[in-house]
């Protein structure tokens, strides 16, 4: 993504535009990513395809939340040769397996990982959810991993906090790109 593109980025309006997806049944992972396939030049149905895997917390275990998931895929799309520039990504060139390159990726997600645990609690779909309460005799509840997901209802949106972390994902990743400018 160029230096002018990210410029222009409009975090609210992005932010709208995954909630939006998210809210026409799409998973969280897939509401993330799909909301910046236009500024990669991915197609959305090739991004709805690669993110499709991560939602509810990767495949519905409830493992890393989709929506932090999503924001982790992007990042490898902007993390790029050592020399740090913006130039537009290209997609003809493999840079792994680059040690370096695989740093400077993992650093960034660990820096997303953060902001996101700073403003949700966490990056784990179950605590995000609420699904690890501690009954009153101490035990925390085993949870049933189905593969099925819930319809969206009224009732879904909620008792469910996804729409909020598609929102913090977004946000997030826009703060991100704009501070590669600084």
């Amino acid at each position: 993504m160029d230096k002018l593109t990210i410029q222009s980025i409009n975090e609210d309006a992005i932010a709208e535009k995954a909630v939006g997806i998210f809210k026409q049944g799409y998973n969280c992972s897939q509401s993330v990513a799909l909301a910046f396939a236009d500024l990669y030049g991915i197609p959305e149905p090739l991004m709805a395809r690669l993110s499709g895997s991560f939602g509810g917390g990767i495949g519905r275990m409830r493992e890393t939340c989709g929506a932090a998931c999503g924001m982790f895929m992007l990042a490898g799309l902007e993390v790029q040769d050592v020399d740090d520039s913006l130039c537009e990504t290209s997609f003809d060139v493999n840079p792994y397996p680059s040690q370096e390159l695989k740093k400077k990726n993992y650093e960034v997600v660990q820096r997303l990982a953060s902001d996101f645990k700073t403003v949700t609690g966490s990056i784990n779909c179950k605590e995000l959810l609420g699904l690890n309460k501690k009954r009153a005799d101490g035990t925390i509840p085993e949870i049933t991993i189905v593969a099925t997901p819930e319809e969206r209802t009224d009732e879904y949106y909620k008792k469910r906090p996804c729409v909020r972390m598609v929102e913090t994902a977004v946000r997030i990743y826009c703060r991100y790109l704009k501070s590669k400018l600084d």
